[in-house]
């Protein structure tokens, strides 16, 4: 997972030592993100410091170790993630010139910088990053995410200082840096369950959005570029549609989602898979199995509640492909004991339910694999989340009713219990049912 960190003191009245000592306190709060290796670079008349957690996936040799700098020794990089295309991008180097001490993702990352500049490098990397690059020349740090914003970057300013993270605790631990509680995003906490980008739980401390670079120069201005936008793609596809048959279409499909499941099985460590038996983590571990020449790890856990227990459409889904599974039923104790945690795991308020068997199953996995592939997105990819429609859907009727009306309308739904819901529904046609019938009277309401 990897884990990284920093900060610049505009002042550039820290000692070399004390910048060392404070990027490495910030660092050590990461370990739990990469517990093979550390390390810190600083450059005191510059008043810069980066710090790092690894986690070794590519290259395990001492040649990978971050913080690192390029060959001509222009650039810093730490670097979080992996760029799933970097052996084709180090291919095309090398027939350049360009020549490589190991063979790790991020050295390829750095030369590539070199070689084609920052943002077109970046356009090219087939990834999940986030990135914080020294210039030594131009004295301008770069902060970069990747495109869906799948690997996290927080970065902010108090007075003369700017701080940058992985996660909210390694900011928290310098000692120049009073977290203060955003109210906004605490109002937006309530709203949406979660703290939306680009903002944090703290005043002052941002989610770099996905697609961006920003670059801070050594007056301390910022600029922001926005390499990449879905807005973007969505409107180059509307304005040339693919003319293509039904079957042409999902052998298409068939091809991308093995070429991307493939790239993601690049590896020098131990590889699974999280596999819940829906539609979306099956997917990936029927393409994963389609290429792998051994059983895929995969692990699933089940609760003992039948409403609730998708163990058993795992099992099923995993003897299908022929699996090496493991699965493990989650009892209410142990559930209850992840809820201490989250708020350390998460370091801002999150509402999604999903945290607890998530910690579950990754706490399971590690025990046999350092990495795993899951379903997470595909119903974003695809459109699987069928609330939106039945909710403009629903929204169109009861939008209806007048407002003074509606607190009664739903006082009345929620009088019939759960389970009264469900006989009345039993006695309908299965076709005209909703499905959950009394938690969806109950969720109308």
């Amino acid at each position: 997972m990897c884990g990284l960190t920093g900060f610049i003191d505009f002042t550039r009245s820290t000692s070399e030592d004390a910048l060392r000592e404070k990027v490495g306190m910030m660092a050590e709060t990461l370990r739990h993100r990469g517990p093979d290796d550390d390390g810190a670079w600083v450059d005191a008349e510059a008043g810069v410091a980066l710090g790092f957690r690894r986690l070794s996936i590519i290259d395990l040799s001492a040649q990978g170790h971050q913080p690192m700098a390029s060959a001509s020794n222009r650039h810093v990089i730490v670097f979080n993630g992996e760029v799933y295309n970097f052996r084709d991008l180090k291919g095309e180097l090398e027939s350049a010139g360009t020549r490589f001490k190991g063979s790790s993702d991020t050295e390829v990352i750095l030369e590539a910088i070199e070689a084609w500049g920052l943002e077109k490098a970046v356009r090219r990397f087939i990834g999940m990053f986030a990135i914080a690059l020294w210039d030594r020349h131009e004295r301008t740090l770069h902060l970069v995410r990747d495109r869906i914003g799948v690997k996290p970057l927080y970065w902010g300013r108090q007075g003369k200082l700017l701080l940058f993270g992985s996660e909210l605790k390694a900011l928290r631990a310098h000692p120049d840096w009073t977290p203060e509680i955003d109210r906004g995003a605490l109002a937006a906490y309530f709203r949406h369950s979660y703290v939306p980008s680009p903002f944090s739980i703290y005043k002052g401390i941002e989610k770099l959005m996905p697609g961006s670079i920003v670059s801070i120069g050594p007056d301390g201005r910022e600029t922001t570029l926005t390499y990449w936008s879905l807005a973007d793609v969505r409107e180059a596809g509307r304005g040339d549609l693919l003319d293509v048959s039904d079957d042409e279409a999902a052998d298409g499909l068939d091809t991308l989602i093995r070429e991307s499941v493939g790239l993601r099985m690049i590896s020098d460590v131990p590889l699974g898979a999280f596999l819940s038996g829906g539609i979306d983590s099956s997917t990936v571990v029927a393409a994963m199995q389609a290429q792998s020449s051994r059983p895929v790890r995969t692990f699933t856990i089940g609760f003992e509640d039948d409403a609730v227990n998708e163990a058993q459409d795992a099992r099923r889904i995993a003897d299908h492909l022929g699996t090496d599974h493991t699965e493990l039923i989650v009892r209410p104790a142990e559930a209850r004991e992840v809820i201490p945690r989250l708020a350390e795991m998460y370091d801002e308020p999150f509402a999604d339910a999903s945290q607890i068997p998530t910690a579950l199953v990754s706490q399971l996995a590690r025990r046999e694999v350092t990495v795993s592939l899951s379903g997470d997105g595909g119903d974003e990819l695809f459109g699987g989340y069928d609330r939106y429609l039945r909710g403009r859907d629903l929204w169109a009727a009861l939008g209806k009713i007048p407002s003074p009306l509606r607190p009664m309308t739903a006082g009345l739904l929620k009088m019939v219990p759960i389970p009264a819901w469900n006989v009345l529904f039993s006695l309908m046609p299965k076709r005209v049912t909703p499905g959950q019938e009394g938690r969806t009277m109950h969720w109308l309401a």
